[in-house]
């Protein structure tokens, strides 16, 4: 559909334009992302003590499927999920609208006192804050990550850039050297095995620098197959790292795992998930990000490769050890299917999931020993089976 006048009329009259296609959010000091909120506020008092007052709508960056689409890397084999300039409003008129109207005003204000407090919070902690503030609005979590992610689509600014760190479950071990400024270098291959806590804060991320003879980076779904394989050293006898967001993937994990990436670009990333839906969402969110974050997700998309389970190591695990699928299986399902970055070969294994109506488990292969997910993976890379 062509871009009508309105629509570009729109697009150029919202707080922070900046491209006429893609939409992004900016990694900004505190001094310039307390700038953006009073710029929003005087706006917004503008509008109101006109000689026509009114309150003025919130134009936020629509974060629906629909307005989603595939930015591929020119110089790269990344692929990551982008935004485009289609608006959703929030409106204190609407009376089904005017409490996330209120909340995005009511997280632009707590966000800048924590940047005038030189702080940074989790979301978390942000919420239990909110809760204690302002209660008639905020009642669960869900809630304060929405607004969160309205007021970055409002303001183009990444979450961090508002004084939020992402509060990691991640976890890393393996052929890498950690070199953090000021402190003593840390050695992953020497660490018991539940390896090195990723920290949320990113400002630690980004200053740390990697030393590493690794071969291979494979990103585990489960914590409980990363501590089998960090347990059995894998690392050693296929030099690699192993790094895990212990389930759905963090911010703070994807961007440790994008700047290894970027600093070691000939070495190959390989996924070991589930063979379920839920497992290939894992897999699609390290690879490409995620559509409620695609303002900031090129930021730490990687060309993630799926190593396993996939369809053709069905034969490997036995029949009682296969699990029929539950409601939220052919939920994800449906949203994976329907989405237009996901490859083909990657639909056609979600495919076969759905006409199976059942699902694996990593650790069904543990029928064969504990000491086989290793040799499965090893094998797997050599053949490189992998897609």
């Amino acid at each position: 559909m062509e871009e009508t006048q309105s629509d570009s009329d729109l697009v150029r009259s919202t707080l922070f334009y900046s491209d006429q296609r893609l939409c992004s959010a900016d990694i900004l000091s505190p001094a310039q992302a307390r700038a953006r909120i009073e710029v929003a506020v005087l706006n917004f008092l503008k509008t109101l003590s006109s000689p026509n007052p009114a309150v003025s709508d919130l134009h936020l960056i629509n974060r629906r499927s629909e307005n989603c689409g595939l930015r591929r890397g020119l110089l790269s084999d990344v692929s990551s999920v982008f935004l485009s300039h289609s608006f959703c409003r929030r409106s204190l008129m609407r009376a089904n609208d005017a409490k996330a109207f209120v909340r995005v005003w009511k997280v632009m204000e707590m966000c800048f006192m924590i940047l005038g407090e030189d702080k940074l919070v989790t979301q978390r902690e942000l919420f239990y804050r909110l809760l204690s503030d302002s209660p008639q609005y905020f009642n669960s979590q869900e809630q304060v990550n929405s607004t969160v992610q309205d007021v970055v689509s409002l303001l183009r600014c990444t979450r961090h850039s508002l004084g939020l760190m992402a509060s990691s479950r991640g976890a890393i071990i393996g052929r890498l050297i950690l070199h953090d400024p000021g402190e003593e270098s840390l050695d992953c291959t020497i660490l018991g095995s539940a390896g090195h806590a990723i920290s949320g804060d990113f400002n630690l991320l980004k200053n740390l620098a990697f030393q590493s003879d690794a071969r291979y980076i494979i990103v585990v779904e489960k914590d409980a197959v990363f501590q089998r394989l960090s347990e059995d050293r894998l690392f050693n006898q296929l030099p690699s790292i192993l790094i895990t967001a212990k389930g759905y993937p963090d911010l703070a994990t994807r961007f440790l795992l994008h700047r290894l990436s970027e600093t070691f670009p000939s070495i190959p990333i390989f996924a070991l998930v589930d063979w379920n839906p839920a497992g290939l969402a894992i897999l699609c969110t390290y690879k490409f990000g995620s559509i409620s974050m695609g303002l900031e997700s090129y930021r730490y998309a990687c060309n993630v490769k799926w190593l396993g389970l996939r369809a053709d190591d069905l034969h490997l695990i036995p029949e009682s050890a296969f699990l029929e699928f539950k409601t939220r299986d052919h939920q994800i399902s449906k949203s994976l299917l329907s989405s237009t970055f996901l490859p083909d070969s990657y639909k056609m294994e979600l495919q076969k999931m759905v006409e199976a109506g059942r699902r694996a488990e990593i650790e069904a292969l543990y029928c064969h020993g504990f000491d086989f997910l290793g040799k499965y993976i090893a094998g797997k890379i050599v053949q490189a089976d992998y897609i």
